[in-house]
């Protein structure tokens, strides 16, 4: 009955009704849509819930309207979640699922946590946004959390990792100017310096036109034709292919991932990234870390790049960094940041109050030894307990990762896989061709959530995987 009375209410907000809800004090309001539903079920609603009759009628006005009013960009399965605590969700029907995809690494505190809840209340209810051309507490709080716990000097804020990988590229090539001794608002000279960008295969930048030149899959870049030109495109940890690009006068920067995600959970080695570090310094070339994935928490260390000891000219994060709310950052050392001037780069919602205070209290939870010590530990075990349950299994080509990133690399497409985990009651993605099944659980899992992941996937491989 409860779960009927939730999706009344949520059907109500779908249809543009309001919907009665408790305020603070006992007393109800009405308000429109956007409340968080606590609704009176009509009483022919209660009997249908009995059946899952309104459960999937729910489901199917909700699927129907997403095809007829949401632009046709994501293949979805037809499910409908309505709500999640710590590492579960939840669908229309009321079954559980253990969420191992966290949003795509986004909820790194799982779902509903109670110290991001309260954070967020708190600043909703005192400042949101008032834009980059005032200052604002939360925005200069979360700025000296990052700086002072990285190699950085300064932040820039962003909204997304795009966002944050557009801004770097930006900063890259005024650098190169300035570097040159050029004046960088000079049109006529504007190229007569280092400009290229070295990315690798298998890496993922992003969908804007400047990170999806350096993204590697050609059915993301091939449609949207020509993108942003002057990008190099090396294959990844080959330093002999990176050294034969990588040239004074003509490279700017190097973006590249610690570890790749989307490209199918690649840890690069210390020798790689030393490599690229020594490269860029005799090429008088920015390295940039892209950590929008694995950064904050996610590998064990606060910094993916912690584990290989090498620093960059730049770093970019986004992903679990405001817990779920939109969020993207550069950070950046002070050579780096001495080039940019006011109007060069900005953004009218980047670093605002609401997202900042909640940032800081995903910051303020992940970073002590205990919490990070917590996710190498789980990280092992997950691994140990995947490459057990799957044993023997002949498609499974090995598992890897760092921390609470994982990837189990097959020799035949993934989906199938995902698919019957889903319908298990376990949540995993696809990464790479679609030929690795990723596992990117929120960074609160327990051990005995891990242990169930692995028993549901060691069983539906021998079922699905023959």
């Amino acid at each position: 009955m409860q779960q009927a009375m939730a999706l009344t209410g949520q059907a109500a907000c779908v249809r543009g009704a309001p919907v009665i809800c408790s305020a603070r004090g006992g007393k109800q309001t009405v308000r429109p849509r956007v409340c968080r539903v606590h609704a009176t079920a009509a009483p022919e609603a209660q009997a249908e819930a009995e059946t899952g009759t309104f459960a999937a009628d729910f489901t199917k006005e909700i699927v129907d309207e997403e095809k007829k009013y949401i632009l046709q960009t994501y293949a979805r399965p037809d499910i409908v979640f309505t709500h999640g605590e710590g590492v579960r969700m939840y669908d229309a029907y009321g079954k559980e699922y253990l969420d191992f995809a966290a949003g795509i690494a986004v909820n790194a505190l799982g779902h509903s946590d109670q110290r991001w809840l309260e954070a967020v209340s708190e600043q909703a209810a005192t400042l949101s946004h008032v834009s980059n051309l005032f200052h604002t507490v939360p925005q200069v709080k979360l700025a000296k959390r990052l700086v002072e716990s990285s190699f950085a000097d300064r932040v820039f804020y962003a909204n997304t990792g795009t966002e944050a990988n557009e801004a770097a590229i930006k900063f890259a090539r005024k650098y190169a100017k300035v570097k040159a001794g050029l004046d960088p608002y000079n049109a006529e000279s504007a190229l007569d310096c280092a400009t290229d960008i070295v990315s690798f295969t298998g890496s993922f930048h992003g969908r804007t036109m400047g990170s999806l030149a350096l993204t590697y899959k050609d059915q993301y870049r091939t449609p949207f034709q020509p993108v942003m030109p002057g990008n190099q495109m090396v294959p990844y940890m080959d330093l002999d292919a990176s050294a034969a690009v990588i040239k004074k006068g003509k490279t700017a920067a190097v973006f590249v991932e610690p570890i790749q995600g989307e490209g199918g959970i690649n840890p690069a080695s210390k020798a790689f990234l030393e490599g690229l570090r020594k490269l860029c310094d005799e090429a008088d070339a920015l390295l940039v870390f892209d950590e929008v994935q694995v950064g904050l928490g996610r590998t064990g260390k606060l910094w993916g790049h912690q584990h290989h000891g090498v620093e960059p000219d730049m770093m970019t994060l986004a992903k679990p960094l405001a817990g779920g709310l939109p969020i993207g950052a550069v950070l950046l050392k002070e050579h780096v940041a001495a080039v940019m001037a006011p109007g060069d780069h900005g953004s009218t919602f980047a670093g605002n109050p609401l997202v900042c205070h909640a940032a800081c209290a995903v910051f303020d939870i992940i970073n002590t030894p205990e919490f990070l010590e917590g996710v190498e530990r789980k990280g092992e075990l997950l691994r140990s307990g995947l490459r057990e349950a799957l044993a023997g299994n002949p498609h499974v080509k090995e598992v890897r990762g760092l921390g609470l990133i994982c990837g189990i690399q097959l020799d035949t497409m993934a989906g199938p896989l995902v698919a019957a985990a889903r319908d298990r009651g376990v949540i995993v993605i696809t990464a790479g061709k679609g030929d690795i099944v990723r596992l990117v659980p929120p960074l609160i899992v327990s051990e005995e959530e891990i242990a169930t992941c692995c028993k549901v996937l060691g069983e539906v491989a021998k079922e699905v995987l023959v």
